[in-house]
């Protein structure tokens, strides 16, 4: 570290992806900084059989430090736990292990950071193809995430890890700062919690990250399985109550009638529709303490 100069740490979760992680690094690595800060890496790893440690170990040479750490025990809350455990610095910063920046990312969420006085700045995702992908997942904006004006506060359910730099001192009290019991939401429960402590994080619009998504995400059986995970994982936030499951005992129904005037009118509507139907599926699943989806990660 350049004595007086603020230190970043990014953390980068990964799971049994190491050709999309060895992209990442190739582009973390060269992060324009103009001087204004130094910054190092933390990956994760929580594949047991340690899958991305040969693929950190070609990148430590690098001027950048690169730090390697695992853990075996399939749970992303405890692997980002492991990360932040093993963090240095003023700042800690999440991306995920399928994506990557612009090289201004790093210093374009920083300088918004000090700008704002926030306590952390998030920023968009946009889907990247590396392969021509169907025109109904296109069409239908699978993948495309929202956006925001640029100093916009960001609310707790808006609140994600995957493009995101924020105080390290959000950290200091807490060894487990994400919840371990969620398989999935992990990172908006730790919003939730922050925000109602009193912090502020908010938006960049330019901080730049792009999420690569592979054909196999393309594959209704995977958008269909992620729903239902995302629906029931959505129970275990306190915000959950009765008239959300009566929500959804109502929607299912009307979602399911629906179903087949949408496929006459486009698949891409279609499938929005389904997707829908089976996010509200795993809500009313998970509140019957039925767990629709075993596996921790829905990865194919």
């Amino acid at each position: 570290m350049t004595k007086g100069s603020k230190h970043i740490c990014v953390c980068v979760c990964t799971y049994k992806r190491p050709h999309l992680l060895r992209r990442l690094l190739g582009e973390l690595l060269d992060q324009k900084t103009n001087g204004v800060f130094t910054y190092s890496v933390v990956v994760a790893d929580n594949d047991h059989l340690q899958s991305a440690r040969p693929v950190v170990a070609d990148f430590v040479t690098s001027s950048v430090p690169v730090k390697y750490c695992s853990e075996p025990e399939q749970n992303i809350a405890m692997t980002r736990n492991k990360a932040v455990a093993h963090a240095d610095g003023d700042f800690i910063a999440f991306i995920d292990d399928d994506e990557f920046p612009t090289r201004s990312w790093l210093e374009t969420l920083f300088r918004a950071c000090e700008e704002y006085g926030a306590d952390g700045v998030l920023g968009p995702v946009k889907r990247h193809f590396d392969k021509e992908p169907p025109q109904w997942v296109v069409k239908g904006n699978f993948y495309q995430r929202p956006t925001y004006p640029t100093g916009f506060v960001i609310d707790w359910s808006k609140g994600r890890t995957n493009n995101v730099l924020m105080k390290r001192e959000l950290f200091a009290s807490d060894a487990h700062p994400f919840n371990p019991k969620f398989r999935t939401g992990e990172d908006q429960d730790f919003f939730r919690r922050m925000i109602e402590s009193g912090r502020v994080f908010r938006w960049c619009n330019e901080a730049v990250a792009y999420e690569v998504v592979p054909p196999i995400r393309w594959k209704r059986t995977f958008m269909l399985r992620r729903a239902l995970l995302q629906g029931a994982a959505s129970v275990l936030h306190p915000t959950f109550g009765a008239r959300d499951v009566a929500k959804s005992v109502i929607a299912i129904p009307a979602y399911t009638a629906a179903l087949p005037f949408a496929l006459v009118l486009a698949h891409h509507r279609f499938m929005r529709i389904l997707l829908k139907l089976f996010d509200h599926i795993g809500k009313v699943l998970a509140s019957l303490h039925i767990n629709p989806i075993e596996e921790p990660y829905v990865t194919d």
